[in-house]
């Protein structure tokens, strides 16, 4: 059976506080995911095979365009930003007059209207790039034909009648490596993950990425035991004023868990990069 591969290295100093996640295997791709350090924000970087994409981007005045830029990345097949929220959208507005191609935008139904959204949808325009808004049932890879049988990203939600906005109008995608799943709930609420789980009783995934950074209105014991991750990761700022992740919350996921060592933090390890294959197993770090 085809299964994820995570190996944690821990690096120097030298490395910037980088903690990378990997395993090894000859000729087989893999899907590297960076949980960018953007602080209180969340910023992911996804690659396969040469391409790259971008779950949300971060917020504003922190470098994500240059964080990219010294990483080599020049090209982004996609973007989704989850919603509205400038923790997660603000980076993107940075993005005129640098050199950094996106192919197109896709974004949610997110009802929220003001200077975020405009702004987004201005730089979009601006640099003229094509804008979709996603809904469940949709899908996303990086190649076309076989390869992609091999890594797609399949939106859970919003659904199509759903009026909603702000953390519960975030964008969810279930990635699936082989048969290895990873989700991304952008800022997801509790009320985002009942509906979720009403849709998809048997969801499940190895790689959770912690809703609303570890708020106490997301991530409640009945989604995270679910989802069962073996891994979780936190996009949060060091000493943030909000105190994410909340210590119910880093509870709760250690209880799941099973090791503190598995749930992985932004804010006291920097930038942590997964990289998952899809004919590997589990390695503990």
């Amino acid at each position: 059976m085809m299964r994820l591969w995570i190996i944690m290295v821990s690096l120097s100093a030298l490395l910037c506080g980088c903690v990378y996640v990997s395993g090894g295997t000859d000729g087989e791709s893999s899907l590297k995911l960076s949980a960018l350090d953007v602080g209180q924000g969340l910023a992911v970087l996804l690659e396969w095979d040469g391409r790259y994409a971008m779950y949300d981007f971060g917020p504003d005045s922190v470098g994500v365009v240059d964080s990219l830029a010294r990483r080599g990345v020049d090209t982004l097949e996609w973007v989704v930003l989850s919603h509205y929220h400038r923790d997660h959208i603000g980076g993107f507005l940075e993005l005129p007059g640098r050199d950094l191609f996106v192919r197109r935008l896709y974004v949610g139904s997110d009802l929220t209207e003001g200077f975020f959204r405009d702004s987004v949808l201005g730089v979009a325009r601006a640099l003229g790039i094509p804008v979709d808004t996603l809904w469940r049932g949709e899908s996303l890879g990086f190649a076309e034909g076989e390869r992609a049988e091999s890594l797609r990203f399949d939106v859970l939600w919003p659904a199509v009648y759903a009026r909603v906005e702000g953390n519960t109008a975030s964008v969810v995608l279930l990635g699936r490596v082989g048969v290895t799943k990873v989700l991304l709930t952008g800022d997801l609420d509790t009320v985002g993950e009942n509906r979720l789980l009403e849709m998809n009783p048997t969801l499940s995934a190895e790689l959770l990425q912690v809703g609303h950074h570890g708020s106490a209105g997301s991530s409640s014991f009945k989604f995270i035991a679910q989802v069962s991750p073996k891994y979780a990761f936190v996009s949060v700022g060091a000493d943030n004023r909000y105190g994410h992740p909340v210590e119910s919350v880093v509870h709760k996921l250690n209880l799941v868990l099973g090791d503190s060592a598995k749930l992985f933090r932004t804010d006291l390890q920097g930038t942590v990069q997964f990289e998952i294959f899809p004919g590997m197993g589990v390695i503990e770090p």
